[in-house]
């Protein structure tokens, strides 16, 4: 390793160092040539900065895209929020990008308060949206919401998981982690679309149906299985999209659809990988190393044939432009449903069976 840090050397950091980046929460990341060719920088504010796997760059807190790039020492670097670690990873497409961190890295830039929300999303893409609540069985459920608007002037019926994005609003909506009566809700509103012939939009965005012991008494598997099985029987083109955490089977029960839809920086999983973690190793701190076990981030989902289309974020995440992000997913789910449209019941029906069969037989399963 070169004296005054990895790759940029005494002179380099000197420079970096006169050279840091006006704006005051950046971080920038990308691939670095030198002694470790791939590894990946994290330059992060407010943070020490760590270079590569595990080197550290001292005291520069921010380093100038533009030199790096003059300098030629960097495949590919962008700009980004300092989200708690999250960070879009521009790295050449080689055998000596290090995927593991990209997979690990994925995760925290699914989860971000700032992301587009199931809300967000209703408000930018839906007109005349009337929203209904209850399951009617045993009361309702926030931490999914859904009912019935229009979609470029034609009826359709919407609902996902919501997060929330302030403390009193993920609290009101259990951090998007639906209860039974939730998929009961969904349940519902996707037999009446089903029986007016009404398109069904669902928004997926939860790190997994809620675990706890009032859920179980009151039937969380069932709900979720029938969730699902309504989602097979639909009559009517159903479109799911993944916005951002695709968590086990509480995501599986309303993205169960003609159409997986799935943002470039969402992750999709049985399990979340500190879940994953704690059961392998009983050691959350091998969350990065379960990831890149599971395969989890919409490249990987899209080689194994789970989901049909990847929707490209805006440069540096879905954060940093909430309406571009929301427009290009207008434009997916429009270009999904003119897909679909004319299909008769039947043919709706098997396509969607055949496509969930077909999972899996190319890899031997």
């Amino acid at each position: 390793m070169r004296e005054g840090g990895p790759f940029l050397g005494q002179e380099g950091r000197a420079h970096a160092e006169r050279d840091l980046l006006g704006r005051e929460r950046d971080l920038v990341v990308g691939p670095l040539g030198g002694d470790d060719e791939g590894d990946l920088v994290f330059a992060r504010a407010r943070e020490r900065p760590v270079v590569g796997r595990r080197h550290m760059l001292d005291d520069v807190d921010r380093i100038d895209v533009g030199f790096l790039r003059k300098l030629g020492q960097c495949h590919a670097v962008s700009t980004l929020l300092p989200l708690e670690g999250c960070a879009r990873i521009q790295r050449p497409r080689d055998a000596t990008a290090d995927p593991n961190t990209d997979r690990a890295t994925m995760t925290q830039v699914a989860r971000p308060p700032e992301r587009p929300h199931c809300v967000d999303y209703i408000a930018g893409l839906i007109t005349d949206f009337v929203s209904l609540a209850g399951d009617r069985k045993f009361g309702d459920d926030e931490a999914i919401v859904g009912g019935f608007g229009r979609f470029r002037g034609e009826s359709i019926c919407v609902f996902g998981h919501e997060k929330g994005s302030s403390t009193d609003s993920r609290l009101k909506h259990n951090f998007g982690m639906a209860r039974p009566e939730g998929y009961r809700k969904a349940e519902r509103l996707m037999e009446m679309a089903d029986r007016f012939g009404i398109p069904v939009l669902s928004l997926v965005d939860t790190a997994g149906a809620y675990p706890g012991i009032g859920a179980e008494e009151r039937g969380q598997a069932e709900a979720i299985a029938r969730s699902t099985n309504a989602s097979l029987e639909l009559g009517v083109p159903n479109v799911a999209v993944i916005i951002g955490e695709g968590g086990s089977g509480g995501a599986i029960a309303i993205a169960t659809a003609n159409r997986v839809l799935m943002l470039e920086h969402a992750i999709y999983s049985v399990i979340s990988p500190e879940g994953a973690a704690s059961i392998l190793w009983r050691d959350t701190s091998k969350a990065q190393e379960a990831a890149t076990g599971m395969k989890i981030t919409a490249e990987d989902i899209k080689a194994f044939g789970i989901i049909d289309q990847i929707v490209a974020e805006p440069a540096g995440g879905a954060h940093r432009d909430p309406g571009a992000a929301i427009a290009s997913t207008g434009e997916a789910i429009a270009s999904a449903l003119e897909e679909l449209a004319g299909l008769d019941r039947e043919t709706v029906r098997r396509q969607r069976r055949e496509k969930f069969l077909a999972m899996g037989r190319d890899f031997g399963l």
